[in-house]
C-alpha cells in the first residue's frame, strides 16, 4: 500500500533556500519499488514547486533483492528534468567492489546478499561453502559481465553529501570526529556507537543501513532504511525549509 504521512518535529535544521531535498533509503535490488517511489517524488516536486530539487540516494543499491543490475542501470540514467541527483556509497557496494579485487571476501559477500547480485548479472552463483576455484570463477565472471559504466558508477560513489543543515551518509558518523576527518569504514558500516549517540554532529545526519519499521527521527539524526527488500516499503525523506515529510511505497 502506498501512502504519505507527516511526522511533526522541531526545526532542528533547514534545507537551503529554494531547495527541496529528497533522500531515498536502501534499495537492495528492488527496481520496482524504486521506480514507484521516484514517480511519487516527481509528483511531490510538482506539488511543491521548489526552484531546485535534489534526490540523494543513500547507497545499498545492490544485494539481497533480485535486480541489482537493473537498479544501477536505472540510476545511471538522467534524472527527471529539473532534478539533480547525488549517489552515495553503501557498505554493500563497498563489499561488491572489494570482492572484485579479493576473492577471499567471497564467502562473506555471498551470504550477505552477493548471490542475488551475481545472478542479476547473469553469473551463476557458487554453491554454499564453495572452494576457492569456484569463487574465483564467479569473481572473474562478474568482472567480465559488469559493464564499464557500472564499474565507473560504483567507483565514483560519494561517501557523504551536505545540504543546508543536513548531512547525508549511508551508515552514520563517529561521534566526536569532524566530518572532514571521518573514516570511510565508519560512514559505511557504523551502528551502535552512532545510533546510541546524542552528540551534535554539526548537522542532522540522514542515514540508512540500519533497518527500522518506521523512519527514526532523533534530534541529531534521521534513519530511513525501512527494509525495502523484505518489507516492500522504500522510504524517502522530504525536506523543504524547516519542514520534514516522508514518502513511501
Amino acid at each position: 500500500m502506498m501512502g504519505r504521512w507527516r511526522q511533526p518535529e522541531p526545526r532542528a535544521a533547514e534545507a537551503p533556500p529554494g531547495t527541496c531535498l529528497f533522500a531515498v533509503g536502501d534499495i537492495h535490488g528492488r527496481i520496482d519499488l524504486l521506480q514507484t517511489l521516484e514517480r511519487r517524488i516527481v509528483d511531490e516536486a510538482l506539488r511543491r514547486q521548489a526552484p531546485r530539487n535534489v534526490v540523494i540516494y543513500l547507497g545499498d543499491y545492490v544485494d539481497r533483492g533480485r535486480h541489482s543490475r537493473a537498479v544501477i542501470e536505472h540510476l545511471l540514467s538522467q534524472p527527471p528534468p529539473g532534478f539533480e541527483s547525488v549517489h552515495l556509497k553503501g557498505n554493500h557496494e563497498d563489499f561488491m567492489l572489494r570482492f572484485l579485487d579479493d576473492v577471499a571476501l567471497g564467502p562473506n559477500w555471498l551470504t550477505y546478499g552477493g548471490m542475488e547480485t551475481l545472478a542479476s548479472y547473469g553469473v551463476e552463483p557458487p554453491y554454499p561453502h564453495a572452494d576457492l576455484a569456484d569463487l574465483e570463477r564467479a569473481r572473474r565472471a562478474l568482472g567480465a559481465a559488469l559493464p564499464p559504466t557500472h564499474r565507473a558508477f560504483l567507483d565514483g560513489l560519494r561517501l557523504s553529501h551536505q545540504e543546508g543543515g543536513y548531512v547525508f551518509v549511508h551508515a552514520g558518523l563517529k561521534p566526536g570526529v569532524a566530518l572532514a576527518e571521518q573514516r570511510a569504514e565508519d560512514m559505511l558500516w557504523i551502528r551502535e556507537s552512532f545510533l546510541n549517540s546524542t552528540a551534535d554532529f554539526g548537522a542532522v545526519v540522514v542515514h540508512g543501513h540500519t533497518i527500522v519499521p518506521e523512519p527514526t527521527v532523533r534530534p541529531n539524526r534521521i534513519g530511513i532504511d525501512t527494509g525495502a527488500f523484505v518489507s516492500g516499503r522504500l522510504t524517502c525523506l522530504v525536506v523543504q525549509g524547516g519542514a520534514r515529510d516522508f514518502l513511501h511505497t
